[in-house]
């Protein structure tokens, strides 16, 4: 089997150093934030530039746990732009390879395989993921870094673990290297899919590194920690059989969709009905804009601090459909079945599960074809208007009502305002 050569490089402090090159001011020595002060200095911050994380600040801390004596820029959070730039620096990749051998792991990091590229163009791993990290430099003013490795996740390892440490912020792992220099590196929650949960769970076998990891029982690790046992003990080993082929090629057995929303402050049982009957007909133009139907509806909250109680339910319904109507009611149905009204929230979740493209779709004696088919036709006619001025264009009473946040979220990506 041929031996492959995998890239990853990451954009350092990407929604930061997009703001500062927005200022032409250097992030590499300009302390900026991206946060949204409007959500008061308990928010988030999305991004802190590398000069802040050189003074010890962490990239997702509040606004307020930054030391008063240091001066900074905030900078509210533009979610279009950024992901703007990332398809510009996209479009970079795609002028050396294949969108085949591209994997886009999030909106800064890419896996790449480059295996078939280098004698093409005559050039080194390392070579290619220089002239690649120029080019983002040169057109964008943002600075990247680049884990080399013989697999997905030895190159991976390399990028967040070492290129940090590398002037050149370029680092290569193999098999070998990796069980030379990395086997007894502290922490291990520093490697890829080890979380603090894993951690405190090897911590208490007494497995605090990965060479004793590989000198653990297997059979011990699966009891401790089921199939995911099998990834461990790879990764302990420094082997990884997935390739971006295998990647490209999966089809998971179902699919969902999913809404969700934190709320910004405790927030009482009738309002949150409100708000999950708008996140319903939200997610059912979701559904009805890529053709698909479900026959699974759940509902999940997050209790506000003082409150407790069950915190979700999953059901089927009668019959797929994309009808917000029909969704709307399920939702409902669920949330009261579970829900505490006299608790107050704090988060909420809605998913559609086990989709099905609407041609599919059986219809069945026990509901009104019409009816749905009349809803699914209403539902393509506000896509088409809200596709072409705007989502929020188009809008029901309740989202005029005290406490809606439709119109809100529908200015917002991933949360966050969108400009």
């Amino acid at each position: 089997m041929k031996n492959h050569i995998y890239i990853c490089i990451d954009l350092k402090s990407f929604y930061a150093s997009v703001e500062c090159a927005a200022r032409h001011l250097d992030p590499m020595t300009t302390n900026l934030v991206v946060a949204d002060p409007s959500r008061t200095e308990k928010t988030i911050c999305l991004a802190v530039s590398p000069s802040l994380k050189a003074m010890g600040i962490p990239g997702r801390c509040r606004l307020f746990e930054i030391p008063k004596n240091i001066d900074f820029i905030i900078a509210p959070p533009r979610m279009s732009l950024y992901i703007d730039i990332s398809a510009r620096i996209y479009g970079i990749f795609l002028r050396y390879l294949s969108a085949d051998d591209i994997h886009p792991y999030s909106i800064d990091e890419c896996f790449m395989d480059v295996t078939d590229y280098l004698d093409l163009y005559g050039l080194s791993a390392k070579q290619l993921a220089e002239q690649m990290m120029a080019d983002i430099l040169r057109e964008t003013g943002i600075t990247s870094a680049c884990g080399i490795g013989t697999n997905l996740y030895l190159c991976k390892i390399a990028l967040d673990i070492m290129a940090k440490h590398e002037p050149d912020r370029i680092a290569y792992l193999d098999e070998l290297s990796y069980r030379e220099k990395l086997w007894d590196h502290r922490p291990i929650t520093d490697f890829w899919r080890i979380g603090r949960g894993t951690a405190r769970r090897l911590q208490q076998a007494g497995i605090t590194t990965m060479r004793q990891v590989t000198q653990t029982d297997e059979d011990f690790l699966y009891r401790l920690f089921g199939v995911d046992a099998e990834i461990l003990i790879d990764h302990a080993w420094g082997i990884e059989p997935v390739t971006i082929a295998d990647i490209k090629a999966y089809k998971p057995q179902n699919t969902g969709l999913s809404t969700a929303q934190v709320l910004p402050r405790d927030t009482d049982y009738e309002t949150v009905r409100l708000l999950l009957k708008e996140m319903a007909d939200s997610l059912a133009l979701d559904l009805t804009d890529q053709g698909m139907v479900t026959g699974s509806v759940g509902v999940h909250v997050r209790y506000a601090r003082g409150f407790s109680g069950r915190t979700g339910a999953v059901r089927s319904i009668s019959t797929v459909t994309s009808s917000g109507r029909v969704l709307r009611q399920k939702v409902l149905e669920i949330f009261d079945s579970f829900a505490d009204p006299h608790a107050m929230y704090k988060g909420l979740l809605i998913s559609y599960n086990h989709l099905q493209p609407e041609a599919f779709a059986q219809a069945d004696l026990f509901n009104d074809s019409a009816s749905l088919e009349r809803d699914r036709r209403l539902q393509k006619a506000q896509l088409a208007i809200q596709k072409k001025y705007g989502k929020n264009a188009l809008l029901k009473g309740m989202d005029l009502l005290d406490g809606a946040t439709a119109i809100e979220r529908n200015q917002q990506i991933g949360g966050h305002k969108s400009e």
